[in-house]
């Protein structure tokens, strides 16, 4: 029952975010649907002509349902770079089978003496197709849209991974936080316009089926049919008043007061916490106006996106930058990791390293207090000496990283019985489920003091130090070079504690990220 109070008053108080990213959902995804019906119909009817074509078509089709969205979503990010265009390409290609293929479908099983009778009263071939295939097909069609328009609703979600917005915002952040509130506030909407969806296009392809075909057992099917134009008239009219007054809003939100850059983060907590806190800062303290991409993706993600010039600036990691973005292999020295940072990335990339903050989010590993003290661990080594009667539960970046789990495995010849990658959040579930046994974390996390999870000590410092420090792109320092200082202001500030404390704030006690954010630089003087 506290559940159940605890979501209706999380639903209240977010009713204006929920409500704007349904509204982001439901233009992306009818967009997404719209194109996919603009390819899919021709093509379906191109392959009933050009029987050549059928296979190579519907098996590329195939394919493409057969790759996994994030898979493609992968693929598309090199080349359409991040946001919406990516997101509702994807769910493109993936709408397009059920089209195509009830297309082909609907059209090549109209009888042939329906179209021998059309030739003989002297119709063109355009003709036949225009007044007889189409209208015929147009039931199984609609069902292949139907079917399309609904799965687009869930695959749309994956927008948010990429800054493309929509419902998904709030089921990944729920994810990364373990915010159960959060995930069902994204979750229970999508379900539900995705039963709206259903209903609509099932509407519609009743009216595209002749009433005599229909075995509705009504007294009176054209009254039926009226009403069924009627309720897809009104929402018609709605979601074009929706849209215009979201299109108008967008316009009077971007309208700008000055020169705008855009702010990203990855995604996970502490990353969004600085994301809004930055961007907070910069707005306070300047003309600028800021567009935020919070939980924007990975470490790749947001740095392909800056060298594609779609972000501005964003927060890294020295660690990262120098292990994972170089290549180099992982050193403790805090200022040789700094300082090659600072020259290749200058060098390399064109972009700048500003000071360091004061935190330094390094890797660690974190069990159980039951398991520390079942085998008395307090130290790497000493998990070594039991590694392989543990599983552990690492992130997948962690898994694939030289500076992450093979380094560490190899520096202090572990042999875990049992390595199972999964994302950041879930594995904090697993481990307190008892599905695993070890776990890799931030120093700064929220998680760990929410779990009250056992952090071993790093005793051959195998990990590289991982300070924050912002990372620009030059042309934007040279042009607006006051946000050096401003940003290191903001850095001076952030202390281990500090940042492990917000991060809390958020993971544990449910607060705003961008509440969380405003209120330190408020209280701080920084705003």
């Amino acid at each position: 029952m506290a559940f159940i109070r605890g979501l209706i008053n999380y639903f209240v108080d977010s009713r204006a975010q929920i409500f704007s990213l349904l509204l982001e959902h439901i233009q992306l995804t009818a967009i997404a649907v719209g194109v996919a019906i603009l390819i899919g119909v021709p093509l379906g009817i191109l392959i009933c002509y050009i029987r050549k074509a059928s296979k190579p078509v519907l098996g590329v089709a195939n394919v493409i349902q057969a790759v996994p969205s994030m898979a493609l979503l992968g693929f598309a990010i090199p080349i359409l770079g991040i946001g919406t265009v990516p997101a509702v390409v994807v769910v493109v290609l993936y709408s397009l089978l059920p089209i195509i293929k009830n297309t082909f479908a609907g059209i090549h099983g109209i009888s042939p003496e329906m179209v021998e009778a059309a030739q003989g009263i002297g119709m063109s071939r355009f003709q036949i197709l225009y007044k007889v295939q189409i209208p015929q097909a147009l039931p199984v069609i609609m069902a292949g849209v139907r079917i399309s328009a609904v799965t687009a609703v869930g695959l749309m979600t994956m927008a948010a991974f990429i800054g493309g917005g929509g419902l998904g915002y709030l089921v990944f952040s729920g994810i990364r936080t373990v915010d159960n509130y959060q995930i069902i506030a994204g979750a229970l909407p999508a379900c539900l316009l995705a039963l709206l969806v259903d209903f609509l296009f099932g509407v519609i392809e009743k009216l595209v089926t002749p009433i005599s075909l229909q075995l509705t057992g009504q007294k009176n099917p054209k009254k039926a049919r009226r009403t069924q134009k009627v309720i897809l008239s009104v929402t018609a009219a709605v979601l074009v008043l929706l849209f215009a007054w979201n299109g108008i809003s967008s316009i009077l939100a971007n309208r700008r007061t000055g020169d705008t850059i855009t702010v990203a983060g990855k995604d996970y907590t502490e990353q969004v916490v600085l994301c809004h806190m930055v961007s907070d800062l910069i707005e306070a303290n300047t003309d600028l106006t800021v567009k935020r991409s919070p939980m924007l993706g990975g470490s790749q993600v947001c740095m392909g996106a800056i060298q594609s010039g779609e972000i501005d600036l964003y927060i890294d990691y020295t660690g990262t930058c120098y292990g994972d973005t170089l290549g180099y292999t992982p050193i403790s020295d805090v200022e040789k990791v700094y300082q090659t940072v600072v020259r290749d990335f200058d060098e390399k990339y064109d972009l700048k390293i500003l000071k360091q903050m004061a935190f330094n989010n390094t890797y660690t590993l974190a069990v159980k207090p039951e398991t520390a003290q079942e085998y008395n661990l307090k130290t790497f080594s000493d998990l070594a000496r039991v590694s392989d009667q543990m599983v552990i539960s690492p992130t997948l970046e962690f898994t694939n990283r030289d500076d992450g789990l093979p380094g560490v495995m190899k520096k202090y010849d572990m042999d875990f019985k049992k390595v199972v990658a999964m994302d950041s959040s879930p594995r904090y579930i697993a481990l307190m489920n008892g599905e695993s046994d070890v776990v890799d974390a931030f120093a700064t996390d929220g998680l760990l003091k929410k779990f009250d999870l056992t952090v071993l000590e790093d005793d051959q410092q195998f990990f590289p130090p991982y300070y924050a420090v912002p990372v620009i792109r030059s042309d934007v320092l040279e042009q607006y070079p006051e946000l050096e200082d401003l940003l290191s202001q903001l850095g001076d500030t952030l202390t281990n504690e500090v940042m492990s404390d917000l991060n809390y704030q958020v993971d544990e006690e449910g607060k705003d990220p961008e509440a969380v954010a405003h209120d330190y630089l408020a209280t701080h003087d920084l705003i």
